[in-house]
């Protein structure tokens, strides 16, 4: 693995319009890495934890999350990336969610979240914030995920 490795986006969003408006504006920001879309915690926990090309077994990833999913609640899966044994715990999680709760926040960065943004209700400044976000993605450094020995 290069030092360099390419770091995967996994984007778990239940909701297409927003998933679409956030890669486009990922995209727009000029971040040209692989976006991988779950719409649910259970796939996106299993692509996570088991599968090759996921970022427990292969290498850098950021994941961008969203609190309210059909299936499980978002801190739920906060919590398992966060308690993982392996490389998968150290993965930067930015909480992406129209909860703007206070106790919700302090509770995910409690849990281990690296970023919170609440996302903005009018769609232009949604799609402000999600480039703002990709200028953000293109400066952070993510540790790498070499297997422990």
């Amino acid at each position: 693995m290069s030092a360099h490795q390419s770091v995967s986006i996994i984007m778990i969003e239940d909701d297409e319009g927003h998933a679409r408006l956030i890669e486009k504006n990922i995209r727009r920001a000029g971040i040209s890495n692989s976006i991988t879309h779950f719409t649910d915690g259970t796939t996106a926990l299993d692509y996570l934890f088991n599968a090759e090309e996921g970022p427990q077994r292969n290498g850098p990833a950021l994941v961008l999350l969203d609190l309210n999913l059909p299936d499980m609640s978002g801190t739920d899966i906060l919590t398992k990336i966060k308690a993982a044994e392996g490389p998968l715990r150290r993965t930067p999680v930015v909480v992406l969610t129209t909860t703007d709760d206070k106790v919700e926040i302090q509770r995910c960065y409690d849990l281990g979240c690296n970023v919170y943004i609440t996302k903005p209700v009018n769609y232009e400044s949604f799609a402000q914030a999600i480039r703002q976000l990709g200028l953000f993605l293109s400066v952070i450094q993510v540790p790498e995920t070499q297997p422990e020995a």
